[in-house]
């Protein structure tokens, strides 16, 4: 396998871990800040760094069209291009093709659609996903699956995971093993368990570097994606990481974490901040209510963030009134670090054995909810 990885301890089904690539190494469980087109909106990537974050996720849908691969790659690659010298995964494309494209057709060969920026007609196939993520320089490529929706019947499902099966073969033949480069397959089905085992069997006798579950955080609520990760984890090779794409909320991930799962990416904490709505301890505030108009405390007490250490609650919340662009950087950075700290304590607590405990005092801490100031 191109792309090392190893446990260095377990709790339960959680584990802690670590995954070597070609532009460095990553402490798992982690979570991955979105930066879709070469950004993670409102931060600079040094600033992403400093909240605690060692790799990145970007898009292979959004790239292509603007400003293109080839483009990016005759630039220097994406690390250089964004300047982000760390580890980088790219999603696919097939979730952004499902949400965004017009005219989609899915077929065998492959997604014909219409770009939602000029209408102009792109045809991606699992060759030319693989290309792409080659040319932006990748260090974890991510093959082209079709995104079921949500709600589908278990034929509906059963005909679109085993297409996805079929594209991951042909992605894995077109990937290039290089050291420190890999390619994840994508686990589909719904929320239909056997059709999950089975995309899970069908993934492992292909053989990946990792091992995606995809899918999921569509509108089938928590308890149904917890079910199907139980069914799902177990059925994945165990020396291999385990990644859930595009969750989510804190809870969710301390859910995930304590079911095996070692690496996530989500737009909620960069897309909260630039709405006003901050992660703390004590569960989520909206900094546009007006109690916080003359509040002089910080916005989470013990937090390191420039948010916290700087500023008040009153700027904090004068600047979302006012629409300021200081605001979405602020509270941005403020989510991040947040989401960094929680992954932190979740590796220290699967070290230390104490995974149960954790997960009480954080369940306690955001069922009391934000407290105001007397």
């Amino acid at each position: 396998m191109s792309v090392g990885f190893a446990v260095t301890a377990r709790n339960g089904a959680a584990r802690r871990g670590r995954i070597a690539t070609a532009h460095g190494t990553v402490e798992t469980p982690a979570f991955m800040p979105v930066g879709t087109a070469a950004t993670v909106k409102a931060m600079r990537p040094e600033d992403v760094s400093k909240a605690g974050f060692a790799m990145i996720l970007a898009n292979t849908y959004h790239l292509m069209l603007r400003p293109g691969a080839e483009r990016i790659a005759a630039l220097g690659g994406l690390h250089r291009f964004m300047n982000w010298p760390g580890p980088i995964l790219t999603d696919s494309g097939g979730f952004q093709v499902l949400s965004l494209a017009k005219l989609r057709k899915i077929a065998e060969d492959g997604v014909a659609f219409q770009s939602h920026l000029d209408g102009s007609r792109h045809m991606l196939a699992p060759e030319r996903a693989i290309e792409i993520q080659r040319l932006l320089d990748a260090d974890i490529t991510m093959v082209l699956d079709e995104c079921t929706p949500f709600p589908a019947t278990a034929d509906e499902a059963r005909g679109s995971m085993e297409r996805s099966m079929r594209w991951a073969e042909r992605c894995k033949r077109a990937f290039r093993d290089l050291p420190g480069y890999g390619l994840f397959g994508i686990n589909q089905g719904g929320v239909h368990n056997e059709l999950r085992r089975a995309s899970a069997a069908a993934l492992t006798g292909i053989g990946f570097d990792g091992y995606a579950i995809g899918g999921l955080a569509v509108g089938e609520g928590q308890a149904a994606m917890f079910a199907v990760l139980d069914a799902t984890v177990p059925a994945l090779p165990d020396d291999r990481p385990h990644y859930l794409m595009g969750v989510g909320k804190p809870d969710d991930l301390f859910g995930a974490v304590a079911r095996g799962i070692d690496l996530f990416d989500c737009v909620l904490p960069t897309r909260s901040g630039r709405t006003a709505q901050a992660f703390t301890r004590f569960g989520t505030v909206n900094l546009r209510n007006a109690r916080h108009l003359d509040d002089k405390r910080p916005l989470e007490e013990g937090c390191d963030c420039p948010a916290c250490m700087l500023y008040s609650r009153a700027y904090l919340h004068h600047l979302a009134r006012a629409g300021e662009i200081l605001g979405s950087m602020l509270l941005t950075h403020h989510n991040l670090r947040y989401y960094a700290r929680l992954m932190e304590q979740l590796r220290a607590a699967i070290e230390a054995g104490r995974l149960a405990e954790l997960g009480d005092r954080l369940a306690r801490d955001w069922a009391r909810g934000d407290i105001e100031s007397c």
